[in-house]
């Protein structure tokens, strides 16, 4: 799988620029802050309809703009592709596939599978727990599209589900007056069986739907545990060993299952979590949710389910957040990343390797193992603010970047 083409229409700093792209190495080298990680944002943006830059799509459109958009040709074996994204802020975004509208934007997904390398990955190692799960679902989007509807399906019912128990908490606080016992009997004059009959018809949508994605992480985290075992050990050759972990809102307190120590091995399988002969996800889910009524009705928010969970990083037996130095985080973050490439090439084709300014970040040992590790992919786009940043093993076409155009120079 390659990028033959990239078209920009007032897509961050471009009003408009056209890039004719090949298999191979291509590097994009020029100052910072002159559109070399807009280029691949872009491409990233096809791949996962999400920037690992900003969390909303406002950024993305150029100033004074009211929309940007994408255009990406694949090729993938001996298929053609012309994905085309339109970025609407405010409003829903559109794509179009071969120049014919598609129902729904997630329709293309997976017509352009990338892995992108940035600074911003040191966050899935010392960062917050979405971070990781971020890492997780859109890794599971990647390899079978349709859990971008399962992913939007649980979010589309967790804040539903949300904004009922805002309103139940809001109610029995009686917006802040009165006494506890006052309030609580003003609930209950206020229709309490209503709001609790109501949660119940959420509870069953919202344990569906995370069993699911539940299931889905669980199974990915099996996969992904001997790849990254494997890469980090490249990497970090004289580090403790990484491993994975599953911490679920499942388990008591939301510990991690195979024990309190982020680093112990293995992550728990659906039996683990189900706790019980016969019990599914789903049903130890709404379980769950049952148990920790009292205290969501109070606080207003949902506190089970994927959306609370948290892939735990250990080296040896200690968490790898607060415990990892600069160098092994950065060792794990890449390792993560190397780990689904891997994944998604063992699918079937190469996915796209994008590699935005990570070399600046390495030492040489480092840059040179990473070097090598990529170079046999079928397509590299490296971003470096220098060509020197650029290792050796990875010499091929090179764009320079300054000023708002993008000039071919090898």
């Amino acid at each position: 799988m390659h990028v033959a083409h990239l078209s920009l229409t007032d897509f961050r700093s471009y009003a408009s620029v056209e890039l004719g792209l090949e298999p191979g190495v291509t590097a994009f080298v020029g100052p910072n802050g002159q559109g070399k990680t807009n280029l691949v944002e872009a491409m990233g943006y096809v791949a996962t309809h999400s920037s690992h830059r900003v969390a909303t799509d406002a950024p993305l459109v150029r100033q004074g703009a009211s929309r940007a958009i994408i255009r990406c040709a694949v090729h993938r074996d001996d298929r053609r592709a012309l994905i085309e994204l339109e970025i609407n802020p405010g409003r829903a975004n559109r794509a179009r596939l071969n120049r014919s509208p598609v129902s729904r934007p997630r329709d293309v997904l997976g017509l352009l599978r990338t892995v992108l390398f940035a600074p911003e990955d040191l966050a899935l190692v010392k960062g917050d727990p979405g971070e990781r799960r971020r890492f997780l679902d859109d890794l599971l989007v990647a390899r079978a599209p349709r859990f971008a509807g399962v992913r939007a399906d649980y979010d589309r019912v967790l804040k539903q589900r949300g904004a009922l128990l805002r309103t139940a908490a809001q109610a029995r606080r009686g917006r802040g007056g009165g006494r506890r016992a006052e309030r609580e009997a003003a609930f209950a004059a206020a229709g309490a069986g209503d709001v609790l009959s109501t949660l119940e018809v959420w509870d069953a949508h919202l344990a569906r739907h995370g069993a699911e994605l539940l299931r889905a992480r669980l199974d990915l985290i099996e996969a992904l545990r001997p790849l990254v075992a494997s890469a980090y050990a490249s990497l970090a050759p004289t580090s403790a060993p990484a491993r994975l972990a599953y911490r679920s809102t499942l388990s008591t307190g939301g510990d991690a299952v195979d024990g309190e120590e982020a680093g112990e091995a293995g992550s728990p399988d659906a039996h683990t979590l189900s706790t019980g002969l016969g019990k599914t996800l789903e049903s130890r889910l709404k379980e769950r949710l049952i148990e920790v009524r009292e205290a969501e009705l109070e606080r207003g928010v949902t506190l089970v389910g994927p959306h609370r969970d948290d892939l735990v990083l250990g080296l040896g037996d200690l968490p790898a957040r607060g415990y990892a130095s600069h160098g092994e985080s950065w060792s794990f973050a890449l390792a993560l990343r190397l780990a689904a490439y891997d994944l998604l090439r063992a699918d079937g084709g190469d996915p796209v390797l994008i590699l935005d300014d990570v070399f600046a970040e390495l030492d040489s040992q480092r840059r040179r193992r990473l070097a090598e590790i990529v170079a046999p992919a079928e397509q590299v786009l490296i971003t470096a603010a220098v060509a020197d940043d650029v290792p050796r093993e990875l010499t091929g076409a090179r764009f320079d970047v300054a000023g708002g155009s993008v000039t071919r120079v090898r």
